[in-house]
This record gives structure tokens, C-alpha cells and sequence, in this order.
């Protein structure tokens, strides 16, 4: 698994915030119910007092603080100038949090004195303040990247707020409530005491964690996180100054096919040999989309031979795969024939393959059977290996990306995978050519966004009929499909008249920043997506005219990836920190809320 999946996967432990009203709504009302069921627990309280005292009382000393603290938390994380810009929602929903963890520890607090001779409501307050001052306290601390001082005050703010409304409803009101009569030095002892216990054990465990990612990385591993929630939840590219410390230059290859018209270049047909990752809009994540924009003509970028070793520090590096796109159509001698698509097989593996004069374009699939990325070391023997055996000149690879398996689907050296595409390489032959026309269309699927798997691009459709023979080529602006997927395209877009068709996918991580760190198509708008492709293929079908092509496989120098050395050494250190935290965490809470909870209830108030 690459170092960025083991950071996007955390996304699944992730929610969406709700908005502010929400958040403030769901306080004033639940703050209310746990007001009116804590002083219904009290049997010399009424129904009636229950709901319109206790409830009254509850709003003022749960949600009417809670809705404060969220208040002046935001402004005052914000002005602390942090690596994250937190939101009123975010600063609304772990006050939410924290209240609602408040609420249950004191309700129980309350059932508990109901069967005993001693009240322990006090006590299951504090305790409640307690551990949401270190809830906060973890949040905020690890989401704002303000330091841990400053963290600290800012995550007092609710339980102070909370502690001190009791203070003056039970001194300056008359309203029966059953909190009884208590010691206001013996309680802020109490409190301190526990927070400082809490504090200790958090301390210790973040230094524990920190350290190892600061010495390898030299990041802390709280600002990592910090500049992951950014982009999950704001398309924030602080990241990128991250990986642009740790990049390494390396060089790679890009093919480039052009088609051109008497009109001048009617069409591209990029593959680079650049990984359009890590996730979101961060690096090359939305690689394929930026890359076809900046030409000023119909172009399609699909996925070359690369793992996430090759994914660009930051966007900037695009540039230089569209510099050396731009030269290579400087000198790129184009040809009047193309041969007709032909597929050859090995066991598992499937060529799909296209000459045209002394060039051809492979399309590698293992589909149906799942896979991913195709290793940029496969890759570059598979081309050699063509070369050798068709004498062609130039070879453009595709990885055609479209059977979706996970991780384990990754095509590395030593695979078996491997020598399936070598065999299947060994099968090819020359063929006929003659003249050909080209026709494309292309349709950004607005209807569906990137939670359905749908990157910024869409579904980008080319077809070839070459001797009344046509072939569709359709690229669609997404990381993978799942499985079977690839065959009901397919089907359906034979209806259209065209001879053979491939379904490939661009890679795009732009869709996945959401749970689970992966998000291929298919999983849901099949019929959509399949209609918007069937629409563009007939739509490039009647676009055909004759064209030339060109082919080029040029050489990218010094595109800055995060490179295999820092990608492991990354998974390497997050895999061992996750290792160590499922020991060191227990033990310390555990200790910690043992030492808090003899601290809190062992002395009487």
C-alpha cells in the first residue's frame, strides 16, 4: 500500500461537518432534554419543573456556553494565524461533541446518585469537563496546528464556561435544581488536577508519535494531519510545500499522438508515464483534466505505466509534461495510414493494439479480473520488448485502469502479471494499413460530480475507422471502475455500430478525497454514465474525417515525484507509528482516566 493511500484512507474515520444552525440547533435542543432528565431523576422535582426549570436550567449551563465557546473559538484559532483556516461549523461541531460527552457523563452522574445516599452529580460534571477538555484539546491540537499552549487555553473555554454557569445558577438564582450546595476551590481543584493528569498522558503520546515523522520526515505528525484535513475539507495545497521538501527529481516517458486535419491538429492522445495523484487537487491529482486544458484542441490524457512514487510534488510540475508534449509536435512526423485494432492475449493479460505507419499505441488490460497501477519498471520492459519484436519506433503504452481491485491489484516487478503482458507482447504482428479517419466528442457529465467517481473531464470518446472498421477509444476522468463495469460499457456502446471498443479510466485522484481514500466508477449513476458514453461515441462517429497521425514517446527530465525512496520511507514510518499508538495509546489513557477517575471521586464535595 503507498504512503498516500495509508494517509487517505483515514478519510473513512472522517464525517461531514454539518452547517453552523445545525450544530447550534441540535445544542439549545439537546441541552434542553438533558436538563428537564436530570432534574426528573430528582424525586422532589415535578414533571412540570422537570421541563420548564430543568430544561431552562440545562439550555443555560450545556448549550447556551457550548454555543459561546464555538463562538469565540473560531475567531480566536483563526487569528493565531494556524496552517488550517478553521470554519464557524467546525468550531460550532466540536463544541457539539464535547457537549454532548459532557451530557453523558453527568446523566449518568445523576442515575447513579438517584440509587445511592451520596450525589455524585458534581462529580460527573467535573469528570464530564475533564475529558471533553481533552477531547478539545486532541482536536484542536491536532487540527489547527497552533501549538500546544495555545491549544490548551482555547480548549478550557467550554468546560470553564460550563462549570462557571453552574456557579451562578446555584448562588444567584432561587430555581430548585438538584445540584446541591458545594465547595468552589475544592471543585476548580479537582478540575486542574484532572486536566493536568489528562494533559500529561496526551503530551506523552503525541510526543511519542511526533518524534519518529519529525527525525524521517522532518514534519511533526500533527501538522501532517492538520495539512490532510485542510484538503479533505477545504482543497487546501498546503501539502504540497510538504512534499515539495521531500520530492526527488526522476525521469519518465510521456507518449503523444496527434491527429491532424488539413485544418491543422484536430485531436491529442497523451500518455504520460506521471502518476495523477496523491488525492484531491494536491500534486497531479487532477492531473488529466489540467493537462488536457491547458491545449488549445480536443485531448485525451489517459493513465501511463506509474504507481504513486511518480505523483508531482505540486500542480506546477504539470507544466513540464505539457512543455515536452508541446515539443515533441514541433518535429513529429505524421502518417496517412493506420492499421485496423487488433488484440492479442496471455493467460490474463490483454493488448489491445494499433499501428500507425511505423508507430502503435498498446492499451494493457487485465479486465475482467481486477488490477491497478502497472509499475513504470513493467511498463518501460513491456515498450522495449514491443519494440524489439515490431521494430516500431515509437510505442505509446496505456494502462487502461479499468478493473478496479485495490492495492493488491498493483502490477510490480515479479508479478506473474508481468510476464502475461511479455507473453502477450511476443504474440504481435505486423499488419495492413491504409488510409483513416478520426472523429471524437467528449461531454463533462455535469449531471454527476466526483462522489459518484466523475472527475472535472468527464467521458472523452475517439473513434478510428480505418477500412470500414471502427474502434472507439473512450476515456473517462475517473480512478478505476469496478469490476464488470468495463463490460457493460462496452455492450452497450457496440449498439452504436463500432467494431471494437476499450474503456479506460485517467487515474484522476481529484475524486478521492472521500471515505475510504478510493472511489472508482460504477458504484453508483451506471446508467448515467453509460448513456453520456453511448451519446459521445455516436457523436464522434458522425464527426469522422480523414486524418494523419503523428507519434512521439518523449522523455519528461526532472519532473520532481514524491519518488520511491520517500514514499516508502513515508508508509514505513506511519505503519510503525500506527503499530507502536496501538500499544502505547491504551496503556496511557487507560492509565490516565483511572488516575482522573480515583482523582474526581475520591473526595467528597
Amino acid at each position: 500500500m503507498s504512503a498516500v493511500d495509508n494517509i487517505t484512507n483515514l478519510t473513512k474515520y472522517l464525517v461531514t461537518i454539518p452547517p453552523s444552525n445545525y450544530s447550534i440547533l441540535t445544542m439549545t435542543f439537546l441541552s434542553f432534554i438533558v436538563g428537564v432528565i436530570a432534574a426528573y431523576l430528582d424525586p422532589k422535582v415535578s414533571l412540570f419543573d422537570s421541563i420548564v426549570y430543568g430544561g431552562s436550567t440545562g439550555f443555560l449551563i450545556f448549550g447556551l456556553t457550548s454555543i459561546m465557546d464555538g463562538a469565540i473559538t473560531q475567531p480566536i484559532i483563526n487569528s493565531m494565524e494556524g496552517r488550517r483556516y478553521m470554519k464557524m461549523k467546525h468550531s460550532m461541531f466540536i463544541s457539539l461533541l464535547t457537549m454532548i460527552l459532557i451530557s453523558i457523563v453527568y446523566i449518568v452522574g445523576s442515575l447513579i446518585s438517584k440509587f445511592t445516599v451520596y450525589s455524585y452529580i458534581i462529580d460527573a460534571l467535573i469528570l464530564g469537563c475533564v475529558l471533553a477538555f481533552g477531547l478539545r484539546t486532541f482536536i484542536i491540537w491536532g487540527t489547527s496546528n497552533i501549538g500546544a499552549v495555545r491549544s490548551i487555553i482555547i480548549s478550557a473555554f467550554q468546560p470553564i464556561l460550563i462549570l462557571s454557569m453552574v456557579v451562578v445558577i446555584v448562588f444567584l438564582t432561587s430555581i430548585s435544581t438538584n445540584i446541591g450546595p458545594f465547595s468552589i476551590i475544592a471543585m476548580a481543584l479537582k478540575g486542574i488536577v484532572a486536566g493536568l493528569i489528562l494533559m500529561i498522558a496526551i503530551y506523552s503520546f503525541i510526543l511519542v508519535i511526533e518524534s519518529p515523522i519529525r527525525r524521517n520526515l522532518g514534519v511533526g505528525g500533527l501538522e501532517l494531519l492538520s495539512l490532510f484535513l485542510a484538503q479533505y475539507s477545504e482543497g487546501s495545497k498546503a501539502m504540497e510545500r510538504l512534499f515539495e521538501d521531500m520530492g526527488e527529481p526522476i525521469d519518465t516517458l510521456v507518449g503523444v499522438i496527434s491527429f491532424k486535419t488539413k485544418n491543422g491538429i484536430k485531436g491529442l492522445f497523451i500518455s504520460p508515464c506521471v502518476h495523477p495523484g496523491p488525492v484531491g487537487n494536491i500534486g497531479g491529482g487532477n492531473m488529466p483534466t489540467l493537462l488536457a486544458d491547458s491545449f488549445d484542441t480536443f485531448t485525451m490524457v489517459s493513465h501511463g505505466p506509474s504507481t504513486h512514487d511518480f505523483n508531482p510534488v505540486n500542480s506546477r510540475e504539470i507544466c513540464k509534461i505539457k512543455k515536452v508534449v508541446e515539443n515533441a509536435l514541433e518535429d513529429m512526423e505524421y502518417s496517412k495510414v493506420a492499421s485496423p485494432f487488433m488484440q492479442v492475449e496471455s493467460e490474463n493479460a490483454k493488448l489491445g493494439v494499433q499501428y500507425f505507419g511505423d508507430n502503435l499505441i498498446i492499451l494493457a488490460t487485465f479486465a475482467p479480473l481486477g488490477f491497478d497501477d502497472i509499475d513504470f519498471g513493467v511498463g518501460l520492459s513491456l515498450i522495449k520488448t514491443i519494440q524489439g519484436r515490431t521494430q516500431a519506433e515509437n510505442v505509446v503504452l496505456v494502462d487502461c485502469h479499468n478493473s478496479f481491485k485495490g492495492e493488491s491489484g498493483r502490477v510490480l516487478p515479479g508479478n506473474p502479471e508481468v510476464f502475461q503482458l511479455l507473453d502477450a507482447a511476443e504474440k504481435l504482428e505486423k499488419a495492413d494499413q491504409e488510409e483513416f479517419k478520426m472523429g471524437c466528442a467528449n461531454d463533462p457529465i455535469k449531471e454527476l460530480d466526483k462522489k459518484s467517481g466523475v472527475g472535472e473531464s468527464g467521458v472523452k470518446v475517439m473513434v478510428l475507422e480505418v477500412g470500414g472498421q471502427k474502434t472507439a477509444y473512450i476515456i473517462l476522468d475517473a480512478n478505476n471502475m469496478v469490476i464488470g463495469f468495463r463490460d457493460e460499457i462496452l455492450n452497450a456502446v457496440k449498439k452504436t455500430g463500432v467494431d471494437f471498443a476499450e474503456a479506460m479510466t485517467t487515474d484522476t485522484h481529484f475524486v478521492n478525497n472521500l471515505s475510504g481514500g478510493h472511489n472508482p466508477l460504477g458504484t453508483r449513476n451506471q446508467d448515467i454514465i453509460i448513456a453520456k458514453i453511448v451519446e459521445c461515441t455516436k457523436k464522434a462517429i458522425d464527426d469522422l474525417e480523414p486524418v494523419t497521425a503523428g507519434v512521439k514517446l518523449a522523455k519528461i527530465s526532472k519532473i520532481n515525484t514524491l519518488g520511491p525512496t520517500h514514499s516508502t520511507e513515508l508508509v514505513t514510518t506511519i505503519s510503525s507509528i500506527v503499530a507502536v499508538s496501538r500499544i502505547f495509546a491504551p496503556l496511557v489513557f487507560v492509565l490516565a482516566l483511572l488516575f482522573v477517575f480515583i482523582w474526581v471521586f475520591y473526595w467528597t464535595i
